[in-house]
């Protein structure tokens, strides 16, 4: 009772109303089942105190303090880039000997080159001369005691000591002078100058003056080259990161502040949870839900098979994602990693059975997607990629190769072939992981990978009932089922019903094979057309194909004829509720004469002078809603046709399928179903072409003498 009040309810709710509130409590199920796995390890650590425990990175990421440092180091470490000017000493040189001629061109100026001099306005004409050299030199300082003894020196003297100087400071400035060594660059040219003999000692003075002033730096740093080599070098230093798995601390080590300082960046103290991964695992279960959302939103599927699927598809992926949940909890007791153990293809079969292939891949890839999460290590990447790609080539070899499941085989060979898809994972696991695993562990992922395979199909095969029952939905596997001759409704109409059965399986070889031609359910119109009469067995001699010799309806009134015959629909989906049948059956039986007439019994009444309204008359439908209603209504009434023909022929097959045809049309019986005309026309022929199979003319014997 629960359940149905359940169900009436779901079904009060729009199917949109309904898929935000379904897609929500899966989404906060996954939410509540995966923040763990985001969160990380974190640690209560103080500055100074031991390490409880041995603490490695759960990631890697950029240690941009020491980074920093790197870059400081290396830029401290760049050497300034010099440049020779190599025209300074010859320039210099010229300095020097200017000096000296401006002092000889004053001394033959005032006309006495040998002689005694000093008056103030000779003194001042050499130092107005000497003026701009003087202010350009800031080193140079000449007192006037100097410039009368410049005055006073002989001219050759002059030149003497002028040369000589003049070779001394290009000497010495021929090599690489800094500004930062200069004054010991002057002292090293002005013990030099004093020990030249060509230096008179009255011009020692004046010598060592211009000598010092002479020498200045002849290596200049270039800034631009140095800026390029300190960029260089700075361009070199490669980040420094703390990588994943790195021991951070030892047990018992003192937790220092360098320490302390690489835990707050890993965000692995309790102070520094990051909600970034919870955000994160936010936007991916939103992207998932979106992709449902517009999946189911925009299906043309009628709104309760809509409903079913959906709540199939959310059921089986919480139980995966439940499973998944378990297994990742005590993963962390083994060395070796237990998730392969999980059944790869499980969701992608569940669903593809009970939904659709397009589903199917779907909640593929979302279950992908989260067992990357679920089974992350702490030391891995962001998702635990072998396990997403595991359950990927698993789950996507299910949909390509599990092409139907009419057979037992067909489930072992999609269950053998899942198992393969697996040991082939796990071969390329072990091989890029280049460990070198022993037999023990070889083995133990071998039996993983076929433990997986088999436990894919075995929870298949054994949940399958449990959905279809819980929820109506009819698969393949359920259709079988229901095509086994020992089912109880089958024996109760071969028993009961003979003619009735071998009618039955008539219609069905003739709705198969159109429903076939058209890429509507063939199975579906087979097993539907085995029940399709099921309630003929209330009242089995009032059928034609059940009598031996009387009719009971010659000594009937037409309406009550008619009255018997229309009520086998209601019956016989009576009986099929009784036995919990897959409402698309019922359906199909209560379907299958729609709204049509019983002619026979209408013109019956006529001819008997009755006025009877002929709705009487009229099944009380409804009308065909699916294209395998639509032809097993057809299929009916050819297959009872054409078995009442005298010597069938082609033409006469053909004329009486396409005048069933064209009555069922002009009735406006397939108003309600998405039939074309063209598929009309397709039926038509299919069943001329199985007909004419069966009723095909036979060699007459000859007799014997």
């Amino acid at each position: 009772m629960v359940i149905e009040k359940i169900k009436k309810l779901i079904q009060l709710i729009s199917f949109r109303a309904l898929l935000i509130i379904v897609l929500t409590a899966t989404a906060l199920l996954q939410f509540s089942l995966m923040i763990d796995n985001v969160r990380g390890v974190t640690y209560d650590i103080k500055l100074t105190e031991l390490s409880p425990e041995t603490i490695r990175s759960i990631k890697t990421i950029e240690d941009t303090v020491k980074t920093e440092q790197e870059v400081e180091s290396a830029e401290r470490s760049v050497e300034p880039v010099y440049i020779f000017k190599e025209d300074v000493p010859s320039h210099r040189a010229t300095f020097v000997t200017t000096i000296f001629d401006i002092v000889l061109d004053v001394k033959r100026d005032i006309g006495n080159q040998d002689g005694e001099v000093g008056q103030p306005e000779q003194l001042e004409l050499l130092r107005s001369n000497l003026k701009d050299i003087i202010e350009n030199q800031q080193n140079l300082i000449l007192s006037d005691a100097q410039l009368v003894n410049l005055l006073n020196a002989p001219k050759g003297n002059i030149e003497s000591t002028r040369d000589s100087l003049a070779a001394l400071v290009e000497t010495n400035l021929n090599r690489p002078l800094r500004r930062e060594n200069l004054i010991t660059y002057r002292n090293d040219l002005e013990s030099k100058i004093r020990q030249h003999p060509s230096i008179s000692d009255s011009l020692m003075s004046v010598a060592v003056a211009v000598g010092r002033a002479a020498v200045v730096e002849t290596e200049v740093l270039d800034e631009e080259k140095t800026a390029i080599a300190v960029q260089q070098a700075k361009d070199a230093v490669e980040p420094t990161r703390i990588l994943q798995g790195q021991i951070i601390v030892q047990e018992g080590e003192v937790v220092t502040r360098e320490i302390y300082r690489q835990l707050e960046l890993l965000g692995m103290l309790d102070s520094e949870e990051s909600i970034k991964p919870i955000a994160g695992l936010v936007i991916l279960i939103v992207l998932q839900m979106a992709f449902l959302f517009a999946l189911f939103d925009r299906s043309k599927k009628d709104p309760s098979k809509k409903r079913n699927e959906l709540f199939v598809t959310m059921i089986v992926y919480s139980i995966a994602l439940i499973m998944m949940k378990l297994i990742g909890m005590i993963s962390g007791n083994f060395d070796l990693t237990i998730a392969f153990i999980y059944p790869s293809a499980l969701v992608t079969m569940l669903v593809r059975v009970l939904a659709n292939d397009r589903t199917a891949s779907i909640v593929t890839l979302m279950t992908a997607a989260s067992a990357g999460i679920i089974f992350h290590e702490g030391y891995s990447a962001i998702l635990q990629m072998d396990m997403a790609l595991y359950i990927l080539f698993g789950g996507f070899a299910s949909i390509i190769f599990m092409r139907s499941l009419e057979k037992r085989k067909d489930i072992l060979q999609a269950v053998g072939i899942v198992t393969l898809v697996n040991i082939l994972f796990i071969a390329f696991y072990l091989l890029m992981a280049q460990s070198g695993y022993g037999f023990m562990e070889i083995s133990f992922y071998a039996a993983a990978a076929i433990i997986s395979g088999l436990l894919s199909g075995a929870l298949m095969m054994g949940l399958l009932p449990y959905f279809e029952s819980a929820f109506g939905i009819l698969s393949v596997m359920r259709l079988i089922e229901l095509s086994n001759p020992n089912h109880p409704l089958l024996k109760k109409i071969l028993t009961e019903t003979p003619g009735t059965y071998h009618h039955s399986i008539m219609v069905a070889n003739l709705a198969e094979a159109a429903c076939e031609a058209i890429g509507a359910d063939g199975l579906l119109a087979r097993v539907s057309c085995y029940y399709h009469d099921v309630g003929k067995t209330r009242r089995p001699m009032f059928f034609i194909e059940n009598q031996m010799g009387t009719n009971p309806h010659d000594s009937m009134s037409p309406e009550s004829s008619a009255e018997i015959i229309i009520a086998h629909t209601t019956d016989g989906a009576e009986l099929l509720r009784k036995h919990k049948m897959p409402q698309e059956i019922i359906d199909i039986c209560l379907q299958h004469h729609g709204t049509s007439t019983l002619k026979f019994f209408l013109f019956k009444a006529k001819e008997e002078g009755k006025e009877l309204d002929e709705s009487i008359f009229r099944y009380p439908g409804p009308k065909p809603q699916s294209k395998e209603a639509a032809i097993i209504s057809i299929a009916d009434s050819v297959e009872a046709a054409v078995r009442s023909l005298n010597q069938p022929s082609a033409e006469k097959i053909h004329k009486l399928v396409q005048s069933i045809i064209q009555d069922r049309v002009q009735d406006d019986q397939f108003d309600e179903c998405d039939i074309s005309l063209k598929e009309l026309k397709t039926i038509e022929d299919i069943l001329c072409e199985t007909l004419n199979g069966t009723f095909h003319s036979r060699i007459e014997y000859p007799k014997e003498n």
